[in-house]
Formats: C-alpha cells, sequence, structure tokens
C-alpha cells in the first residue's frame, strides 16, 4: 500500500498514543519513536509540497494566505 499523508498521520497518531502509554520495553519504544520520525519527515514533506501547488497555481506567484486578506 502506498503512503499516503492521510495514512501517516494516523499512524503517527498511533505511534503517539503507544509512547505515551509508557508500556513497551525500551527497544520497542525506540523502534516507535525512530517510525515516528520518520512519520514527521513524511508528513513535513507533503505539507511542503502541497504549499509549493497552492503557490504555483496562485495569481501570479503571490502568496496567497489562509486567513482573509484586509
Amino acid at each position: 500500500m502506498e503512503m499516503t499523508f492521510e495514512n501517516a498521520l494516523a499512524r503517527l497518531e498511533q505511534v503517539v498514543r503507544e509512547l505515551e502509554g509508557g508500556k513497551a520495553p525500551l527497544d520497542t519504544m525506540l523502534a516507535l519513536f525512530e517510525e515516528g520520525k520518520n512519520l514527521v519527515d513524511f508528513c513535513e514533506k507533503a505539507l511542503t509540497s502541497a504549499e509549493q501547488r497552492v503557490l504555483k497555481v496562485t495569481e501570479n506567484g503571490d502568496t496567497v494566505p489562509f486567513e482573509n486578506k484586509k
């Protein structure tokens, strides 16, 4: 199955819950931490890519904030 932003975020939430539970052995906790870091990196790249696509399709390349302009 191909990793999507939504899948990565859902898995990251699971990893955080498991880490917060603190009941796993140290080796398992370290593996979960490493997986979580990889998921964060994946999500950051996906968000950066989405931001670049939004900027690309805006008029004249102007940045458009997500809040209302006055």
